[in-house]
């Protein structure tokens, strides 16, 4: 009897997929382990294997698709044998020219998710091939952001081809693998090919000042996946968490001081320390001081962890995500320092795996670099609190009694008060401060 394989659910948050590219097609036979495709959810791309064995009778979706977890993928039974028939009330997710059919009855998935996502050996045939633009013309308006998934991103910068030059064939416009396939196959899209456009009094400037006229076109853009999940969980943590806010001085001058002795010293051995692994390292030795504070509500309990699993947001074009260094307590800056920055790429190129984006105890929002001065952060939830942490300003301050100029360091603290009283964040605020005052202490 032919099985039906479904959407799996690849993520704790994950409500639908992109299938981003079939591995397999139609009449291939598949084994135990056998990869079938490559799906994206809302944090990363991975890839999915078969379970049974068989012929892949029919191919519901086409690359490009979002399909909703439960719903069918592909069969796969005997040769020969007959695919279930789709219903005919289902609305089509493919973008391809031919309708594709719409979906079945959730039944049994045999898949198992493989989240570390790796270069998939290229499918049997290839993918049918969307028409190029015809030109080398931008193919959508000045300023306007290219959706591209992270696989076709990877590709076209391989090939040296240009995103903007090429017209997406998936959900919204996206632009998927098999849209670069077809723009490398056409001879378009080579990076420096766009020709330029001729002048207007939209794009001329006057004294420096661009001339009056739309600063972009007005359009609709489809929410993403991870844009979605983000919004969602934003309105439960505002509306389920009632916030305070906390917020201390931190004098900068001696973190600043030890991270340049440290980096010069350091910079043969290919150590670069940044502030931010400071914050890390002392908001981990903050929590064992204040533990009150690495706790979660769980409606009739408390959770207090005994571990510091420190996260970090990092920012991404669909939203942001939050690694977590695990047993943040346990680990030196060094290590926090090389854990975080390959964390980062891992999530910049959307292949954290779950376990490296779920189970944070205490999180930390940095937008210091970008010289904000002070912010207050919305909790990530179940968290019971969320540092944010600005610039260094200077300013006047007194220092033994006298005026003088200094670097300043404002951090905030966003806290459940369910969980955490005034008195607890403070306490927790002012071993912080203690510890980035005195920042010899976290090398010991």
């Amino acid at each position: 009897m032919a099985q039906v394989i479904t959407m799996p659910k690849l993520s704790d948050t994950m409500t639908v997929g992109t299938l981003v590219k079939w591995l397999k097609k139609e009449g291939d036979v598949v084994k135990f382990g056998t990869l079938l495709a490559e799906i994206e959810t809302d944090k990363a791309t991975m890839e999915f294997e078969s379970f049974g064995e068989g012929t892949i009778l029919k191919l519901y979706v086409a690359a490009g698709s979002q399909v909703a977890i439960g719903d069918p993928l592909c069969a796969v039974g005997a040769p020969g044998e007959a695919a279930p028939a789709a219903p005919a009330a289902a609305a089509p997710s493919a973008p391809a020219a031919k309708e594709s059919p719409p979906a079945l009855p959730p039944a049994t998935t045999a898949v198992v998710a493989h989240t570390a996502p790796v270069a998939a050996p290229a499918p049997s045939s290839p993918p049918p091939a969307p028409s190029p633009a015809p030109s080398s013309q931008p193919v959508r308006a000045a300023g306007e952001r290219v959706k591209i998934s992270p696989l076709a991103k990877k590709l076209a910068a391989a090939k040296g081809l240009d995103p903007a030059l090429i017209k997406g064939s998936g959900p919204s416009g996206r632009i998927v693998r098999a849209d670069i396939l077809a723009a490398e196959t056409a001879g378009t899209a080579k990076i420096g090919s766009a020709a330029k456009a001729p002048s207007s009094s939209t794009s001329s400037t006057i004294g420096g000042l661009a001339a009056k006229g739309p600063i972009q076109e007005e359009r609709a853009v489809a929410v993403s996946n991870m844009r979605g999940v983000i919004a969602k969980r934003l309105i439960e943590s505002k509306i389920t968490a009632p916030h305070f806010y906390l917020e201390i001085e931190v004098d900068a001058e001696p973190l600043a001081a030890l991270r340049t002795q440290l980096n010069t010293g350091l910079e043969k051995a290919g150590i670069k320390l940044s502030v931010n692994d400071f914050i890390l390292k002392a908001s981990a030795e903050a929590l064992r001081k204040v533990p009150e504070v690495n706790a979660s509500w769980e409606g009739t309990q408390i959770r207090y962890f005994g571990g510091a699993h420190v996260s970090f947001a990092v920012a991404l074009p669909d939203g942001l995500i939050t690694p977590v260094i695990r047993d943040s307590h346990e680990k030196s800056v060094f290590q926090i320092s090389t854990e975080a920055k390959a964390l980062g790429k891992l999530a910049k190129d959307k292949k954290l795996k779950p376990d490296q984006y779920t189970g944070g105890t205490f999180c930390v929002s940095n937008l210091g670099m970008m010289g904000i001065p002070k912010f207050y952060p919305i909790i990530n939830t179940p968290n019971a609190a969320i540092l944010g942490v600005g610039a260094a300003v200077t300013k006047p301050v007194v220092k033994n009694g006298q005026l003088a100029v200094g670097s300043v360091l404002t951090l905030t603290l966003s806290c459940d008060h369910r969980v955490v009283d005034g008195a607890v964040g403070a306490q927790f605020l002012g071993a912080l401060k203690a510890l980035l005052e005195a920042p010899a202490l976290l090398l010991v």
